[in-house]
């Protein structure tokens, strides 16, 4: 029997030339990926990485795109981080003159970064209906409260270890 493959539907988007490492992005993209919008929000929110402002970008570009896609008409918090890579672009070449004729190159990285959300398989399934509350005319039975175990002092505590 042969399988069959479905087209996934993927929401994505790409910043290019991004004036940081590849490397440095990385680092945080590994955090973010496979989680729910939300949750990748917070933990970008909370990351003390300058590459975290500029991913964030790119996760709010992509949600953007998947609520807008006449195709589609996600829900911004039902998506999930299916993929987020960063790539290297081009590398400009700066030259800084020293003593006695020699010159220092200076590299300044740029990084194209990618991420793809999919729609969380979870999202789609229908929450079960809740319990109809009652609908009688009477008033509800006044809640009785439940009386605390009273906390030993720290005399006796002492009293006791002695």
């Amino acid at each position: 029997m042969a399988a069959v493959q479905t087209a996934e539907q993927v929401a994505r988007a790409e910043a290019k030339w991004v004036r940081l490492s590849a490397r440095k992005a990385r680092v945080v993209l590994q955090h973010i990926r496979g989680r729910s919008v939300p949750e990748a929000r917070t933990i970008l929110a909370f990351t003390q990485r300058a590459a975290a402002i500029e991913i964030e970008k790119v996760l709010r570009s992509a949600v953007a795109n998947a609520e807008t896609n006449p195709l589609l008409h996600w829900n911004g918090d039902d998506l999930v981080v299916r993929a987020a890579f960063a790539d290297e672009g081009p590398t400009l070449k700066r030259w800084r003159p020293r003593a006695r004729g020699r010159v220092n190159a200076i590299k300044k990285r740029t990084c194209h970064i990618t991420i793809e959300l999919v729609q969380n398989p979870k999202a789609g399934q229908q929450r079960a209906p809740r319990a109809a509350a009652p609908t009688t005319t009477e008033a509800p039975a006044p809640a009785v409260a439940e009386e605390k175990p009273k906390r030993a002092s720290r005399a006796k505590k002492k009293e006791a270890v002695a």
